[in-house]
């Protein structure tokens, strides 16, 4: 039974029981991950385990502690009766590190591996033995560290008969001997390939593509792009080009990402072939904050919303893009959903010149608000997200300061925004009180909401019908290509705004 902190269980694959817990502590949020001696029935909230009667010798102790600030985690138990296992930890190093330890004490054995620039990604385990057989990391793009030269030789095949250099290898599944493999070769520029693997006779043979109604078109190539952030950080970016490189500026979207503890990576986008398509270049920044490239980088976020450094960064690559000819500077987009959607409203408030438009999808507009109506889910977290945003509880003029909706008079570019309803973690209210403060000071802003929809779009018809009213908005602004807009059938768009003044007219 869960006692109200714990964000997650490990099951020890011998005895196929729960062997360890991650805690996060919600006054100072920190995490720890609480191990189970021995598998049995357990109590992980109770302080006797061990009394005669339970079925078994168990004991929960708090072995791996970081505190708040470190990053890590237990990766899996090794078949020793869970006496060793693996875990990552940014303890005493910038970027997570993959370790051996032992999970009763909390004693290193080994440290296997470090990468300077980025943390520890994937981990290949020999299915019954747990031997490493390779670590993955991920900087611009999905890069492997083999300890296993049989496996290395795999690989090495796989590249070479992968029908594009550039593609990414992923293995999807193995037969319980790992004599065939069901093998991913993804693409920036085209649907993924699935083939089989067969290592013993060594050859390779089709099964399917995830989408091959795509196959005929071409699509755009995405760039991996460094850009300087004004302090001199390195950020790492992904741009599709509308255009061949070398060819004219062109309207740009800045494709925000949400969280924002989280991250862009390379690979095939349909939003951004979509947008090239329609004459629009995409790019997709990791700026400070964004996870993957150390506890530096960051926490080099914290605090750092709206009008500070994360948003910085944004505007940097929006410069940095019209300096390189890649952006026609008086036709620049932000959109974005979550975070996205409040970066897409923080740089319509904060930097209104920037940008001829914006596209906000289920984002906040009042920090403060935001934190108050977060789902009982996420109460472990929330102490967290005041450390990494701001003390919006006690500080009134900070949250102010970096809530978009108390600058709205500053807006001067068109606005689209989209809201599911049901939305659990923006609520519904975080939408309409920027909408309708925009309408009340004559500031063009069109507003759908989808009664049937939460965070994001899930239902097909409320996609498609979202996605032509935002190729209709962007045409308008930005001057693309777009098709003739038909309603969908099935789709829930409601619009909140033409329905008060339908209120209001009759009312009159």
């Amino acid at each position: 039974i869960n006692p109200g902190d714990v964000i997650g269980w490990k099951v020890e694959d011998v005895s196929f029981e729960v062997r360890a817990a991650t805690v996060r502590n919600s006054v100072d949020s920190s995490t720890t991950v609480r191990v189970c001696s021995r598998a049995g029935p357990i109590d992980i909230d109770s302080d006797d385990n061990n009394e005669e009667g339970d079925g078994k010798d168990t004991e929960w102790r708090d072995v791996f502690h970081y505190p708040y600030g470190e990053e890590g985690g237990l990766i899996n138990f090794c078949p020793d009766d869970g006496k060793t296992g693996y875990i990552t930890s940014s303890l005493g190093r910038e970027t997570t590190a993959l370790l051996k330890v032992d999970m009763m004490t909390g004693e290193t054995i080994e440290e296997i591996y470090c990468n300077e620039k980025a943390n520890v990604g994937g981990i290949t385990l020999q299915r019954d033995t747990k031997e490493l057989r390779a670590v993955t990391y991920n900087y611009a793009r999905t890069e492997r560290v083999f300890y296993d030269d049989e496996l290395e030789k795999d690989y090495e095949f796989l590249k070479s008969t992968a029908p594009d250099s550039e593609m990414e290898i992923g293995v999807a599944s193995r037969s319980l001997d790992e004599m065939k493999w069901v093998v991913a070769y993804s693409s920036s520029s085209g649907p993924t390939s699935y083939v089989v693997y067969d290592k013993l006779k060594q050859t390779v043979s089709p099964l399917f593509v995830s989408n091959p109604k795509l196959l005929p078109y071409k699509f755009a190539p995405m760039e991996v792009v460094s850009i300087p952030a004004r302090d001199g950080l390195e950020l790492v970016g992904y741009l599709t080009r509308a255009v061949e490189k070398g060819g004219p500026p062109t309207p740009l979207i800045l494709l925000v990402h949400g969280g924002p503890w989280a991250r862009d990576y390379r690979g095939f986008n349909p939003q951004a072939q979509w947008f090239a398509n329609r004459g629009y270049a995409t790019l997709q920044v990791n700026f400070r904050g964004s996870t993957g490239y150390g506890k530096t980088f960051l926490h080099k976020g914290d605090k750092q919303w709206g009008v500070g450094d994360m948003q910085h960064d944004l505007t940097d690559s929006v410069e940095w893009a019209i300096r390189e000819g890649i952006a026609d500077k008086d036709n620049i987009c932000i959109k974005g959903g979550s975070y996205g959607g409040y970066a897409c409203l923080a740089g319509l408030t904060f930097t209104p010149d920037l940008y001829k438009c914006g596209v906000d999808i289920v984002g906040p507009s009042n920090i403060k608000t935001l934190l108050d109506s977060i789902p009982d889910y996420w109460a472990p977290l929330r102490n967290g997200m005041l450390l990494k945003i701001g003390d919006v509880d006690g500080d009134e003029e900070f949250n102010k300061k970096i809530s978009p909706l108390y600058h709205v008079d500053k807006i001067k570019a068109p606005l689209l925004i989209g809201q599911g309803a049901n939305d659990p973690r923006v609520k519904q209210s975080e939408a309409d009180q920027v909408a309708f403060s925009m309408t009340e000071k004559g500031i063009p802003v069109e507003y759908v909401l989808y009664p049937d929809e939460g965070h994001g779009f899930a239902r097909p018809e409320n996609r498609i019908d979202f996605n032509g009213r935002v190729e209709h908005f962007l045409a308008k602004h930005l001057g693309g290509r777009a098709e003739e807009f038909a309603e969908v059938e099935g789709a829930t768009a409601r619009f909140p705004l033409l329905e008060k003044e339908g209120n209001q007219a009759e009312e009159a």
